[in-house]
């Protein structure tokens, strides 16, 4: 397949940046998006210009570090679905495919279309972990947990933090992330004890660092590659009201 791809160049998180229009030649449709990246970046060094800069690791979709905006969908047309994973049959041959880094406030470019996510990782530190000593390890059985809720409580923890849904929401908010995060603790035995200074400690966070707020579009929950439910927003913010009360 010959394409023509356009992609946001930025050298820097002050840099105006713009986008630019490159032909990418001899695409196989078996290769991955970001193989293709790889192949149309050896063309740009042939003709003696910068690569594309992006992030990436472990291009099997369970890291999060992969990520941007193909065609004004946040890791292209195929849902659940990362960037790495997404394969080029899944394009034809003529296409123009527009790339641009996930757009936040939060999320600052570092170069291209890789940016800055340690907001997440502020977040987290926040209070996505358990602290309480629960003793020594338990024989499987000893903490009976109901199958729905450990079902719920693994969908949640599925969230491998690649930041779509900042970039689908029109307010950048991180309230499917967060929820996912306060979630998979909160549902299980050995997060209870921490279970609403976890809430309160974790939105404040989310606020402080800059994500915007939700106004429930659900645009996050279909850019999510893995799936996470909207009800893990609405179960933070159960947990959230019962934690202001609780404060008082």
């Amino acid at each position: 397949m010959n394409l023509k791809v356009i992609v946001w160049r930025q050298k820097g998180p002050n840099d105006q940046g713009a986008f630019a229009e490159y032909d990418a030649k001899d695409i196989s449709e078996h290769m991955s998006f970001l193989e293709m990246l790889d192949v149309l970046n050896e063309q740009i060094m042939e003709q003696g210009h910068e690569p594309i800069v992006f992030d990436h690791d472990c291009r099997e979709g369970i890291c999060g570090a992969c990520g941007a905006v193909v065609n004004g969908v946040a890791h292209g047309p195929q849902s659940r679905t990362t960037l790495c994973q997404l394969h080029m049959r899944e394009f034809s041959d003529g296409d123009t495919i527009a790339i641009e880094p996930w757009r936040a406030r939060a999320f600052p470019v570092i170069r291209d279309l890789m940016v800055d996510r340690s907001s997440f990782d502020a977040i987290i530190q926040a209070g996505g972990y358990v602290t309480t000593r629960t003793g020594a390890p338990q024989d499987a059985n000893a903490l009976p947990i109901g199958k729905e809720i450990a079902d719920q409580a693994f969908d949640a923890a599925a969230c491998i933090g690649c930041g779509a849904c900042v970039a689908a929401c029109p307010n950048a908010s991180a309230m499917l992330f967060t929820s996912a995060k306060v979630a998979h603790l909160g549902m299980l035995p050995q997060g209870q004890p921490e279970r609403y200074k976890r809430v309160v400690d974790m939105v404040e966070t989310m606020d402080e660092v800059g994500f915007g707020t939700c106004t429930n579009h659900g645009e996050c929950a279909s850019a999510c590659p893995k799936g996470i439910s909207l009800e893990n927003i609405a179960r933070m913010n159960r947990d959230l009201l019962t934690a202001s009360f609780k404060n008082r």
